[in-house]
């Protein structure tokens, strides 16, 4: 049997607030396997973004375990978490975080700093390249953030996730900053890499967003209540071709 990507077992994350506890997270078992694409959704306060910091090795978990490519995270210390990071996953967030005098191309060359061995010059500049090409952005690696729409510097952050080849992309509000039609074209884009072997885990509040997913898990107050596969998943091209026709239609009415 396949070693899951995530492995999470009576999963615990208890914050200390003064002399009040807080139970952010409250004993969630989750497996989540290779190639899938996962919403985990859920009210503000329900846990899903303590269990997202979890997930990205962030953060230390209370009590339970968690198994990250089979590696137990529980016990690592800052430079092996740090590491593992590095190695396993890439991250895309709401806000860009972008470096704004800086180039398309740096910017996602950013995380080949951080590995070991180091990774030269030549081959950095290679793979930022192709990790560009990957997102429709191969022409726009000498732009700068200011120089490109929202769509566009969400397309160099997923980039940036993607340039260490991951095992797994974890995704919070990746559509929150975007339009319609921009939140659209990245959630096709995360479809792609899904259908190219890639695993993502994306934290969203939005229902039309979780509706891109094929799983989607609801958290509430620490708690998975239900795990469920998407039978009505959409498909953004079939998204982007509805949308067109209808912008057609009222130009021409």
């Amino acid at each position: 049997m396949n070693t899951p990507v995530i492995e999470l077992r009576e999963l615990v994350k208890t914050y200390q607030t003064g002399e009040v506890e807080v139970k952010a997270v409250r004993g969630v078992t989750l497996d989540i396997q290779r190639g899938e694409f996962v919403a985990v959704m859920g009210a503000s306060g329900s846990g899903k973004s303590t269990l997202m910091n979890t997930l990205g090795c962030l953060d230390q978990p209370s009590g339970g375990s968690y198994r990250l490519d089979g590696v137990a995270v529980a016990g690592l210390d800052r430079r092996e978490l740090a590491k593992l990071r590095n190695k396993k996953l890439g991250f895309v967030f709401q806000s860009f975080n972008l470096l704004s005098r800086t180039s398309a191309l740096d910017n996602v060359e950013l995380p080949l700093f951080y590995t070991q061995p180091l990774v030269n010059l030549r081959e950095r500049r290679q793979r930022a390249t192709e990790a560009l090409v990957k997102v429709g952005l191969g022409s726009r690696g000498g732009h700068h953030p200011s120089q490109l729409s929202g769509g566009q510097q969400q397309r160099v952050a997923i980039a940036r996730a993607l340039v260490n080849r991951p095992e797994l992309v974890l995704a919070d509000e990746p559509t929150g900053n975007l339009d319609t039609r921009t939140s659209i074209e990245i959630m096709g884009l995360f479809q792609e890499l899904n259908e190219a072997g890639i695993t993502i885990v994306m934290v969203t509040h939005e229902l039309d967003v979780a509706a891109y997913c094929k799983r989607i898990v609801v958290m509430r107050d620490g708690q998975v209540i239900s795990d469920t596969l998407n039978g009505n998943r959409r498909t953004a091209r079939q998204e982007l071709a509805t949308l067109n026709d209808a912008e057609q239609t009222a130009r021409l009415g």
